[in-house]
């Protein structure tokens, strides 16, 4: 319960982005414009990966789930976002707030999943090629995305129950662009000891543990390139993993570098900056990385528009 003296918080006020306001009207345009290109850019590909016959590979199928992740992740954040930047500063109710909170948990742990997934099927395309086809079958790659998901759910539900039972009163502003889970702590006034132990937990069982494993897996598939004797089949070996590593190279460099990095004086404001790396630029790499560079993709873009041309 809350003292005499204070107030139960009903709303949180999101600061947002007030040390750019001078910029506010380029800041919203850039982000608007990247939030619109990320929708197109992975719908078109869960498109493409949906119709078109010779894309449903395990590959393709963990990439289109890949897609539909950073479809709802950055359809959580940055509407907001874009709210704060337009109004200076945004509000959210307190269980809108939680909410948010609860769907970007989701989203966040299920990508650093699928991403570890996605590295054991390269694993295999390129160590036990031979064997591909029988271990990576369609029955298997649906259980690991249905695992992800649940895992991810699981994991950021328990947390969720955890910070409803916690008090909060007074202080009601986070200096971020949505509700993330450290902000929001601050401003409880209970014992949050327990739910920080979870967040730590959590980050070390779905961040650190998968980003080890995929360190591993792409260990065995240099061994693996470096034993092929034509430099044609190393890059041809290499190219069929190079987007995937890109992938991870932006996805956990910033993701590990915000939760997993030691505090500081100025951490939270570098924070805020750096989680637009994850949250915006790669969901909007992500159609680039695997469109652009990817033959078959292109290739069934063309189909794709070869036959609406056709019916037309």
């Amino acid at each position: 319960m809350c003292e005499e003296n204070q107030t139960q918080v009903t709303q949180i006020h999101i600061i947002g982005f007030q040390s750019l306001l001078k910029y506010r009207s380029l800041l919203f345009i850039v982000l608007l414009l990247t939030y619109l290109f990320i929708l197109v850019g992975n719908l078109l590909i869960i498109l493409l990966v949906t119709i078109i016959d010779h894309l449903k590979t395990p590959m393709y199928f963990f990439l289109k789930h890949l897609s539909i992740a950073d479809v709802l992740l950055t359809t959580d954040i940055i509407p907001v976002m874009l709210d704060s930047v337009f109004f200076d500063e945004g509000i959210l109710p307190f269980w809108g707030c939680v909410t948010q909170m609860h769907l970007y948990g989701i989203f966040a742990f299920f990508q650093c999943l699928l991403i570890a997934v996605m590295s054991y099927d390269r694993f295999l395309a390129i160590c036990h090629p031979l064997r591909y086809s029988s271990l990576m079958s369609p029955e298997l790659c649906l259980q690991l995305v249905i695992g992800s998901w649940l895992l991810a759910s699981v994991n950021t539900s328990s947390e969720i129950l955890i910070l409803i039972q916690f008090t909060f009163c007074g202080l009601n502003s986070i200096d971020h662009f949505f509700c993330d889970l450290a902000p929001i702590v601050e401003l409880a006034t209970s014992d949050a000891s327990i739910l920080v132990m979870h967040d730590f937990i959590s980050s070390i069982s779905l961040i650190f543990f998968p980003f080890i494993f995929i360190i591993m897996t792409y260990f065995c598939i240099f061994c693996t390139i470096l034993k092929i004797s034509s430099n044609f089949g190393r890059r041809k070996a290499f190219s069929t993993c190079s987007s995937h590593l890109i992938t991870v190279c932006a996805y956990y460099g910033t993701l590990i570098t915000v939760y997993m990095a030691p505090s500081g004086e100025n951490t939270s404001y570098i924070n805020k900056y750096i989680s637009l790396l994850y949250l915006v630029v790669t969901p909007s790499m992500n159609p680039i990385i695997y469109s652009l560079r990817n033959h078959e993709i292109k290739r069934a873009m063309r189909k794709m528009v070869n036959v609406i041309i056709e019916n037309e």
